[in-house]
């Protein structure tokens, strides 16, 4: 499969909290684009996940890039900023512990100028299956027969109404 080369987004920010909302719709807005509806929820759970912590642990004031890209089998999501502390997975939950949990593979580098967060997701194109009617199994025509005229019954049996009462 050839994937176009306009699979990718590319930004540079400065993260605020307004900010981080903005960017989870664009990237909702790129995987729409995509086709790519199903994975939308735990990306962009992702995204706002590490734009926080970059917000939490660099600060306002610095620029971060966020890049997503996807391959036509794989989406990758990374976020660089000019952090100089690198990322700890802590077991009580949220943070990386999030990402790992809302992603197949994820992990952190070095860079000259701060560091990178990425994770990937398995993210293939959906097969368009057109809905075509299907011909009737067999034998079911035969249910659906009208249903059989019940033979008479005989009239129910009056009940006497003049037998002693049992107590």
């Amino acid at each position: 499969m050839t994937v176009p080369l306009d699979r990718q987004y590319l930004v540079e920010l400065q993260v605020s909290a307004e900010r981080v909302s903005q960017l989870r719709r664009i990237v909702a807005a790129h995987l729409r684009h995509w086709s790519l509806e199903l994975h939308i929820r735990p990306v962009c759970r992702a995204v706002e996940e590490l734009l926080t912590n970059v917000q939490r642990h660099v600060g306002d004031d610095n620029t971060c890039v966020l890049e997503i890209r996807w391959s036509g089998r794989h989406l990758t999501v990374s976020v660089a900023d000019n952090g100089s502390d690198m990322p700890r997975l802590l077991h009580a939950g949220g943070g990386l512990s999030r990402v790992m949990a809302l992603s197949d593979s994820w992990g952190t580098c070095r860079t000259t100028e701060g560091k990178v967060v990425w994770f990937t997701r398995y993210a293939q194109e959906p097969q368009h299956i057109e809905l075509v009617p299907l011909p009737p199994l067999p034998g079911v025509r035969e249910f659906r027969r009208p249903p059989a005229v019940a033979a008479e019954l005989p009239p129910p049996t009056p009940v006497r109404t003049d037998a002693p009462a049992l107590v």
